[in-house]
């Protein structure tokens, strides 16, 4: 358990800006497994090597496909680190070993997955940015499923719960992203030839997460998020000043942030989620009243809203940390000093008494809100596609 004199200052975590890039980042989408990610990165590492550019491959997963295998003769595989665990000896990329040898680009698949216990990182994506940082480019793939803020509607989709994400601040700094497509019924085939997975494998994935509707889901969605990532990064170049001042800010969205609300995981997904379908920049605010000091409110509810934070961070938006004694006074003066134009808030689980007398926190938003829209979530409610 953490005491109270072991919290750090709030300020500490609200600290999100990404360190300055400096290799190129070029990211492989797919909406499932086997649409040909991985051989469309070896397809280009070779055409890359050809050009005489130094490539070498960080990590390639092959799952066994002989025709991923068939391409990586000819290129440089660097040698994995080997992590010993609980007695078994685990395989993962050589961070340290690639940035000493600084290829000019690095070929590194399975970007979602977690790292071995004792690595210098909990996820790939974070060895990916500590690659970039140093200034090596790097291609890499991931499937759509591992979108954070389209993990849950993905769970909703297929009905599979998927653990390893990547933080959508992840693909906002991409340099390109690129669609991997293939139709529902190609996907399928290729399933059934035991081109994906082992054969005591196929019939359960073609009942379960490779039904026809949830790949023509996951497919649309996959085309939807590349898009909508390229169509903002198009929009920003075009918008950009000629002195390099960042582009004039549109819709702003403000997500209303508590110490402790029972489903703000879900509050935080629906808003990101929204805030890409607005193509708006969002942040969440969190006022600090005296009663909820950090000092004053519980441990656990310490961790929920530094857990909270660290995801609004993970889903693309930003952090902001008020403190005040009355709190719609406080967001709706900050919503109209930073040009708000949508306040979204969680239900109020406050006595029917406050909501009848109009008295609870949303409630005195919606009525103090003028010319600002004011969207009350039931994050009780099932998430629908």
């Amino acid at each position: 358990m953490m005491g109270d004199e072991e919290r750090p200052e709030p300020e500490r975590f609200l600290d999100l800006v990404p360190s300055r890039q400096k290799g190129r980042l070029k990211v492989y989408v797919g909406a499932a497994a086997g649409v040909g990610k991985t051989h469309q990165m070896l397809e280009e590492a070779h055409q890359l090597k050809q050009r005489g550019v130094d490539v070498v491959l960080g990590l390639i997963e092959t799952h066994g496909r002989a025709d991923n295998e068939a391409l990586i003769d000819g290129l440089e595989v660097f040698p994995l680190r080997e992590v010993h665990y609980r007695g078994i000896a685990l395989k993962e990329m050589d961070l340290d070993g690639l940035l000493a040898r600084k290829p000019e680009t690095a070929i590194v698949d399975e970007l979602a997955h977690t790292n071995a216990p004792g690595s210098r990182h909990l996820k790939r994506y974070q060895d990916v940015e500590e690659l970039v940082a140093a200034g090596i480019n790097v291609i890499t793939a991931v499937n759509v499923q591992h979108v954070e803020s389209l993990n849950p509607l993905v769970r909703d989709i297929t009905g599979v719960e998927v653990r390893e994400t990547v933080p959508d601040s992840f693909f906002a700094r991409a340099n390109e992203i690129v669609t991997v497509d293939l139709s529902a019924e190609e996907l399928r085939a290729r399933l059934r030839d035991g081109k994906i997975y082992p054969r005591p494998q196929i019939e359960q994935a073609l009942k379960n997460f490779f039904r026809p509707r949830n790949l023509a889901a996951l497919r649309e969605l996959a085309l939807h998020e590349v898009a909508r990532v390229l169509n903002r990064k198009r929009r920003d170049q075009v918008r950009l000043s000629a002195d390099g001042s960042p582009p004039p800010v549109g819709e702003r969205i403000m997500v209303c942030l508590s110490s402790n609300p029972p489903n703000s995981k879900k509050l935080l997904h629906k808003s990101a989620r929204l805030a890409n379908q607005l193509d708006a920049d969002w942040e969440a605010v969190y006022v600090e009243t005296p009663a909820e000091s950090v000092k004053k409110i519980s441990t656990r509810d310490f961790r929920a809203l530094l857990d909270n934070i660290e995801l609004v961070q993970r889903l693309g938006g930003d952090t902001v940390w008020l403190k005040s004694d009355n709190v719609p006074k406080a967001l709706l003066d900050y919503a109209r000093d930073n040009g708000i134009s949508k306040i979204i808030i969680g239900r109020s689980r406050d006595p029917f008494w406050k909501r009848w007398f109009r008295t609870s926190i949303p409630m005195r938003l919606v009525a103090g809100a003028r010319g600002i829209d004011v969207e009350v979530i039931d994050t009780d409610e099932e998430e629908k596609t």
